[in-house]
């Protein structure tokens, strides 16, 4: 699993900045996703931000913040 794992840090390591246009909607990824709805992501089109970019960079903060919470996990086990 250690290699997988890895696999999603190098990935989100290498991972192409948003545009500025995405900063509130992605600390909205990353801070309470669940309340993500559909008119946020009408807002990132009505900004000219593509679906294939609204798309990778949802995909990317919400595995940068899995991993996050993932560590913290870790080091409380430990």
């Amino acid at each position: 699993m250690s290699d997988a794992i890895d696999e999603l840090r190098e990935l989100g390591a290498t991972a192409t900045p948003a545009p500025a246009a995405m900063d509130a909607y992605l600390a909205k990824v990353h801070e309470r996703a669940y309340t993500v709805v559909d008119r946020d992501v009408e807002e990132m089109k009505e900004a000219r931000v593509s679906e294939d970019e609204i798309f990778e960079h949802t995909i990317a903060a919400a595995m940068a913040e899995g991993l996050r919470r993932l560590e913290c996990a870790e080091a409380v086990i430990r």
